[in-house]
C-alpha cells in the first residue's frame, strides 16, 4: 500500500461517521443532535483528548502565547502553552471555574464550543464554524463525557512529512502531508491538524493547510508541527543561469567539502568561482586563522615562490603560531563568557590560563568540554571551575552547557513545552538535574564580592524538583538514557560521556559549524548556534560529513580548520558573476566580511607600529576601575577580560560575553563605525603617533616605497599601475613642510578603505 493509499484509508476509517451525520438545529443556542449510528461509532472508536482535542486547540492558537496558552491566560482561562501539560488543560476545561466551560448533557451549550464559533463573544474571534470537523470532534469528545488523557493510548513516537524532499520552480505548487506515527505502529493523517511555517518566506510560502507556493529560486524548508514533534520537507528552487553542466565537472576539487559544495552548487545552478590570487589567499587566512596580518616580507615571499604545494605549507606555519593560540583562545573565552564584571580579576584570569593552554596543548574539543563539565576544585587552580561560578544553579548550567556545547536554546521548556523544537518541560528537568548535586563555597551574590575564591564539589545526594509536578525527574540527557535517582556517583560523568560521544547528534555538529563559519562567515546553520531541528543546515551532507571528519580524527580541531583551510571552496575568490550574483550561503564564492573588532584593532597597530594601552575596566553603568595588569604591546586579541575598556572595539561589536550567544558580536559594519574611523580619535591619534611613518619621513622614503610597502602591509599586494600614479599625483599636491601630514593621510586613505577593513 502506498502513503496516499494509506493516508486515504485513514482518513475514511476516521472522518466518514461526520459526513454522515444528521443535524438538526433549533436556532442560535440549539444543541447539537447526533444519530444513534453516529454515537456507536464515536463510542467505538472514541475521541482522545490527547490525540483529538489538544491538537485542535493548537491548530487554532488556543493555547497559544497570544491567547489562552498565556502565562495570565485569557479572560480568566488559562491553557498550558501549545499543550505541553494535557492534565492540566483537562483539569482547566471541564473543572475549573466551577465546569462551567462544558455542557456534557447538552454538548452544544458548552462554552468550549460556543465560543470558537463565535456563538457567544468571543475576543479571540471565530476560530472555527459550526458543522466544521473541528466542532463535531469536540463535540462528540463532549458527548462522550470530555475523557481525561489516557497514560494507556499509544503514544506520539514521530511525525513525518511527504515529500521529504522536491525541486520546483518559480510559481510552481505543491501540498505537504503529515502522518503522525505512534508507538504501538499504528499512523494516522495529521495534516488537517499540524501547523506549518516556511524557514525562508523568500522562497516558498506556505498556508495553514500545508499548500506551499515557490515565490523564488533558492532552498526553501517547510516546517510541520504536531504534538511535540517536527518534520521538515526541503525544497530545491534552481537559479535560472547558463551554465554548461561542464563548468562543474572542471572545478577542482581538494577533499570532501569541495564535491558535498560542488553537489549542492549543480544542484542549485550556481557558478563556482575562480581560484583566489596569492595575495588573497595568504592575507585571507593569516586574518581567518591567527587574526593577523601577513607582514611585507611574508607576502613577498609567498607571492614569488613557485612551488605547487606552498599553500599548504603556509597553513601548517599559521597553524602552528603562537597568533593561532592568542586567537583561538580569544575564539573560546567569547563562548565560556570570560568576563571580568562577572568574575574577580585572579578567577577571570585563571580560566583564560587554562583556556589557552588547552589551545597550546591542542586538547581535543571532547576532552576540553569533558573537563569543563566534570571540573572540581578552587577556581583559582582549576581555570574550568569558573564555568560553575559564572552559573550556578542547576537551570543555568543546563542551558549555557546545551548552547555552548550542542548549539541547542532549550530555555522556553524550562516554562513549557518547547514551541520551536521538540524538547519538552519534563526533559528539560531531566537534564537540569543532572546538575542538581553542584556545590559551590563562596557562591551566592555578585561573583566579583570578596577575593573571588570559589570551591567548586559534588554531594552524592540531592535533585531539582520539577516546579509543575513538585516531584523531581528522572536525571536523563536530552534524548539520552536516563540514571537511577538514588545513584551516588557524579552525574556530571554520566553527562559527559553522553555530550561528547560521537553517536552524539548535536555535538560534533555544533563544533563544526562554529569553526566553519569563523571561515566562511556564514555557518552551515545560521545562526551559528542554533541547530535546533526546525532551523535546518544550508547543506546537510557537507555538515555531516565535516562533524564525521572531525568525529574520524578524534575531535582535532586543528584537522578539521585544515581540511576547511585546504578545499577549493575556502580557495575561491570572493569577486561576484552572473552566476552566483544571488548565493549568501551555498559558497560558491568567499564571501567578504569586515574584520572583527579585536582584528581590526589588532590590524591598525601593525600597520602603522602603533600601540594600544588598556588600563581600564568599565563595570555595567558608570563604574570604571584602573588596572594596570596588561603591558605595553599587548595587543587586542591577548585581553583576556571582555571588560577591559575600549570605545573602538565596543563601536566595532566586540563579544560583550554577558549571555552564550553569537549574537553578542556584530561584525556588520555600521555608520557610528564609519564616523569613528574617520572623525574619532583611535585612527587620528594613531597617525599622529605612527613610528612607521615618521621613519619614512626621517629616511626620505620615496613616494613609491611607501606606496608599495603601505600596501603590501596592509593589503598584502602590489598597487596597480593606476592606483600608483593616482597616490603620487596626490602626494604632489602637499608641500615639503607636509610630508608627514601626506604620508599620514596616505595611510589613512588605505585604512579606511574597503579593501582594508574587510577580509576578502
Amino acid at each position: 500500500m502506498n502513503w496516499l493509499q494509506r493516508r486515504r484509508r485513514g482518513a475514511i476509517c476516521r472522518h466518514a461517521w461526520w459526513w454522515l451525520a444528521t443535524w438538526s438545529w433549533l436556532g442560535p443556542w440549539s444543541s447539537v443532535v447526533l444519530p444513534s449510528t453516529t454515537m456507536a461509532d464515536q463510542q467505538h472508536m472514541g475521541v482522545s483528548f490527547n490525540r483529538d482535542v489538544l491538537p485542535i486547540l493548537a491548530r487554532q492558537g488556543c493555547n497559544s502565547g497570544a491567547c489562552h496558552g498565556a502565562l495570565a491566560g485569557k479572560g480568566g482561562f488559562r491553557l498550558s502553552l501549545r499543550g505541553y501539560d494535557p492534565a492540566a488543560d483537562w483539569f482547566a476545561i471541564t473543572r475549573d471555574g466551577g465546569g462551567r466551560r462544558v455542557e456534557l448533557s447538552d454538548p452544544g451549550q458548552s462554552l468550549l464550543l460556543l465560543k470558537p464559533t463565535g456563538t457567544v463573544a468571543h475576543r479571540g474571534g471565530i476560530r472555527f464554524d459550526v458543522g466544521s470537523v473541528e466542532y463535531q470532534l469536540l463535540a462528540d469528545w463532549l458527548a462522550q463525557g470530555a475523557p481525561g488523557p489516557d497514560a494507556d493510548e499509544p503514544q506520539l513516537q514521530s511525525i513525518s512529512v511527504n515529500p521529504e524532499q522536491s525541486q520546483l520552480t518559480v510559481a510552481d505548487e505543491q501540498h505537504v502531508f503529515v502522518e503522525a506515527h505512534y508507538d504501538d505502529g499504528s499512523i494516522r493523517d495529521v495534516t488537517r491538524w499540524a501547523k506549518f511555517a516556511s524557514a525562508d518566506e523568500a522562497v516558498a510560502g506556505v498556508d495553514e493547510d500545508g499548500h506551499v507556493t515557490v515565490r523564488s529560486a533558492g532552498q526553501g524548508a517547510i516546517v510541520a508541527w504536531f504534538g511535540s514533534k517536527i518534520a521538515i520537507s526541503h525544497i530545491v528552487v534552481p537559479f535560472a543561469h547558463q551554465i554548461d553542466d561542464a563548468e562543474f565537472e572542471r572545478a577542482p576539487t581538494r577533499n570532501f567539502i569541495d564535491q558535498f559544495v560542488l553537489e549542492k552548487l549543480r544542484q542549485l545552478n550556481l557558478r563556482p568561482a575562480q581560484r583566489c590570487s596569492d595575495a588573497e589567499f595568504i592575507r585571507r587566512t593569516s586574518l581567518d586563522t591567527i587574526g593577523r596580518l601577513p607582514d611585507a616580507t611574508e607576502v613577498q615571499r609567498f607571492v614569488g615562490d613557485d612551488s605547487a604545494d606552498k599553500r599548504d605549507a603556509y597553513i601548517e606555519i599559521l597553524l602552528s603560531k603562537d597568533e593561532f593560540i592568542d586567537y583561538w583562545t580569544y575564539r573560546w573565552s567569547d563562548l565560556l563568557l570570560i568576563n571580568g564584571t562577572r568574575l574577580r580579576p585572579t578567577a577571570t584570569k585563571s580560566y583564560y590560563q587554562w583556556v589557552r593552554e588547552q589551545v597550546q596543548q591542542n586538547t581535543p574539543w571532547d576532552v576540553l568540554v569533558t573537563k569543563i563539565l566534570t571540573a572540581q576544585g578552587t577556581t583559582s587552580e582549576n581555570g574550568a571551575t569558573n564555568f560553575y561560578s559564572l552559573h550556578q544553579d542547576p537551570e543555568s548550567m543546563t542551558e549555557n552547557a546545551c548552547q555552548a556545547f550542542l548549539g541547542l536554546s532549550i530555555g522556553c521548556a524550562k516554562c513549557h513545552n518547547h514551541p520551536l523544537e521538540k524538547w519538552t518541560n519534563d526533559q528539560y528537568y531531566a537534564m537540569a538535574n543532572l546538575f542538581a548535586r553542584v556545590r559551590g563555597k563562596g557562591w551566592g551574590g555578585d561573583g566579583r564580592n570578596g577575593d573571588g575564591q570559589r570551591t567548586v564539589y559534588v554531594v552524592s545526594q540531592g535533585d531539582l524538583l520539577q516546579p509543575r509536578t513538585g516531584r523531581p525527574q528522572v536525571p536523563t540527557p536530552l534524548d539520552g538514557q536516563s540514571l537511577a535517582l538514588d545513584d551516588p556517583s557524579d552525574r556530571r560523568l554520566h553527562l559527559a560521556r553522553w555530550m561528547t560521544s560521537p553517536e552524539n547528534p548535536y555535538f560534533a555538529r555544533a563544533i563544526t559549524n562554529r569553526v566553519w563559519a569563523n571561515f566562511f562567515q556564514v555557518g552551515l546553520v545560521e545562526r551559528v548556534d542554533d541547530l535546533r531541528m526546525s532551523n535546518p543546515a544550508s547543506n546537510e551532507r557537507l555538515l555531516s560529513a565535516a562533524a564525521d571528519h572531525l568525529i574520524d580524527h578524534q575531535f582535532d580541531l586543528k584537522e578539521l580548520m585544515r581540511a576547511i583551510l585546504q578545499s577549493e571552496t575556502y580557495q575561491r575568490e570572493s569577486l561576484v558573476s552572473d552566476g552566483n550574483r544571488e548565493d549568501g550561503r551555498f559558497y560558491a564564492r568567499y564571501y567578504p566580511r569586515r574584520m572583527m573588532a579585536e582584528v581590526l584593532l589588532d590590524s591598525i597597530d601593525a600597520v602603522l607600529e602603533t600601540q594600544t594601552t588598556f588600563d581600564h575596566i568599565a563595570f555595567p553603568g558608570a563604574d570604571r576601575q584602573k588596572i594596570d595588569v596588561y603591558a605595553p604591546g599587548t595587543r587586542a586579541l591577548q585581553l583576556y577580560d571582555a571588560a577591559v575598556e575600549s570605545y573602538f572595539l565596543k563601536v566595532f561589536g566586540r563579544h560583550t560575553r554577558e549571555i552564550t550567544c553569537e549574537c553578542e558580536r556584530s561584525n556588520e559594519p555600521s555608520l557610528v563605525q564609519t564616523l569613528h574611523l574617520s572623525n574619532g580619535d583611535t585612527l587620528n591619534r594613531k597617525l599622529d603617533a605612527s613610528p612607521r611613518i615618521q621613519r619614512w619621513v626621517n629616511a626620505n622614503a620615496s613616494d613609491d616605497g611607501v606606496i608599495d610597502e603601505l600596501y603590501l602591509l596592509a593589503l598584502a599586494r602590489e598597487p596597480g599601475n593606476d592606483e600608483r600614479r593616482s597616490l603620487k599625483e596626490t602626494l604632489i599636491q602637499y608641500g615639503k613642510d607636509d610630508r608627514r601630514m601626506a604620508l599620514a593621510d596616505l595611510c589613512w586613505s588605505v585604512l579606511t578603505s574597503n579593501e582594508f577593513l574587510f577580509n576578502h
